[in-house]
């Protein structure tokens, strides 16, 4: 499984009121939101101590190390966890440092009857972390692993989400674990303030990704928020003529050549653009969906499907259809690190391979590099010739992970599968991926997701991240395909 990287510059642990945290009451911007994690580290222990207290330190300590490689601000109340009084305290003090994931380590072992003031104070799931005994001697000397299964199966029986990491934390898969685990938790928690735009509704026929706004917060938390095609038609006759020109320049040094299209083309590309992203920013949205046909090119002459691919490029979870879980699963995606993805559709398949194919906006950091066959071209759609879609065929020899998730039965669903972009057997127009899937049968695959209701989009991520996505699964206590 790929995970969040761990060679970013170490980040101290900061301890008591010496905080550079963020304030209070001020809103996050969205790169801020999707950067790594706010960590929170609250040791717990017990009034009476026991066991071997030196090898708690010294363990506490590696604890501390470890989370200093994790490029996230770490932030460890000023003191440990022992009474139900001093467990408040520490998660007040997180609450207020708007901690997203909460670790918590018993070096030695604490005191389980706190499990049930946490799952009262703290909604969101703690990571709980069993660190190891010392191996030498005949003492038992931390008693972590018990008082951690004690933990879990208090917060289970409670029906309190949590996620478990059990391991040294100078082992390096335990650094590859935790840092999963604290991307997955954060996941969770920011999608209880995730706000979706939905501009149109979805495309007609597509009734299956009708995004119910009850059956999303209570799947998920997120909030849907919904405009008309007529509000974001008047965004898009309201931009300035000299923003226009200033976003043309930005897209001709770009360098990507034209097809079927001219320069004479790209002004318009630009005002889609431009009020695609007025709404993002205005309306405070993290994620967006637009009903991109059959009217916007009927209306403006063109599709906007260069300007869906430039927001992903930027990291804005942007779907085209009014696929709004869609543009949900690229946001998931990114909060969990796992970078930008790709919404199309599974145009054909047989025994070992799925076709993936959409209208044009696939980003370009996923195509094939520029000189190479299928390199991003500005073009004309496929089916209706009116600019702007970008024609590309993604990066071949490409580690991938095929994904979605979707509601169904009023249950949410995800499903996953890794594979190996390879060479298109033809050239299609629009853009277009062919993914070998060893070891799984695409046509039965296929056979389990229609049965399930999932709607006919899936996104294509780089790498493999399965195993993530199915800890994530687990956690929202989605069904897992």
């Amino acid at each position: 499984m790929s995970q969040p990287s761990l060679s970013t510059p170490p980040v101290p642990v900061l301890a008591g009121s010496q905080r550079g945290a963020v304030p209070r009451h001020r809103a996050l911007t969205l790169p801020e939101r999707m950067a790594a994690p706010r960590i929170g580290v609250v040791f717990l222990g017990r009034k009476r101590p026991g066991f071997d207290q030196e090898w708690g330190r010294q363990m506490e300590a590696k604890v501390r190390a470890c989370l200093s490689r994790q490029g996230s601000l770490v932030f460890e109340p000023g003191e440990k966890a022992v009474d139900d009084a001093s467990l408040r305290a520490a998660l007040a003090e997180c609450r207020d440092h708007q901690v997203e994931a909460l670790l918590l380590v018993q070096a030695t072992m604490g005191d389980a009857r706190l499990a049930p003031t946490l799952a009262q104070l703290w909604p969101g799931a703690p990571i709980l972390w069993a660190t190891p005994e010392n191996p030498q001697g005949d003492m038992i000397s931390s008693c972590s692993l018990v008082g951690t299964h004690c933990w879990a199966s208090v917060l289970r029986q409670m029906g309190h989400r949590f996620a478990l990491l059990v391991g040294d934390p100078e082992s390096p898969s335990t650094q590859t674990n935790l840092a999963a685990a604290v991307r997955v938790t954060a996941t969770a928690h920011r999608l209880k303030s995730v706000r979706i735009g939905l501009i149109g509704a979805q495309s007609p026929g597509y009734f299956a990704m009708h995004a119910d706004p009850f059956t999303v917060h209570r799947g998920v938390g997120a909030q849907i928020q919904e405009f008309s095609l007529l509000e974001f038609s008047n965004a898009a006759n309201a931009v300035a003529e000299a923003e226009i020109a200033e976003d043309v320049a930005r897209v001709r040094a770009l360098g990507l050549a034209h097809k079927d299209t001219s320069d004479a083309d790209l002004p318009m590309a630009s005002r889609l653009y431009l009020a695609m992203q007025s709404f993002l920013r205005n309306e405070a949205l993290d994620v967006m969906a637009i009903r991109c046909w059959p009217e916007l090119p009927n209306t403006f002459g063109q599709w906007p499907y260069l300007g869906i691919a430039r927001l992903i490029d930027e990291g804005w979870p942007v779907a085209c259809e009014g696929d709004a879980d869609g543009a949900l699963t690229t946001w998931i995606a990114s909060s969990l690190g796992l970078g930008l993805g790709y919404l199309t559709d599974w145009l054909e398949q047989d025994g070992e391979t799925i076709t993936f194919w959409h209208g044009g906006c696939a980003p370009v950091q996923l195509c094939q590099p520029a000189g190479a066959p299928g390199a991003p071209v500005i073009a004309r759609h496929f089916n209706i010739k009116k600019p702007a879609v970008l024609e590309a065929t993604l990066r071949q020899d490409m580690p991938v992970t095929v994904a979605r998730f979707w509601r169904c039965d009023g249950h949410y669903w995800l499903t996953a599968r890794e594979g190996q972009s390879i060479r298109p057997r033809r050239r299609l127009m629009g853009t277009n991926a062919l993914v070998h899937l060893p070891g799984e049968n695409p046509e039965s695959w296929f056979r389990q997701l229609c049965y399930a209701g999932m709607p006919h989009h899936v996104v294509l991520f780089a790498g493999h991240h399965t195993a993530c996505l199915r800890e994530l699964a687990r956690l929202l206590e989605m069904r897992w395909i």
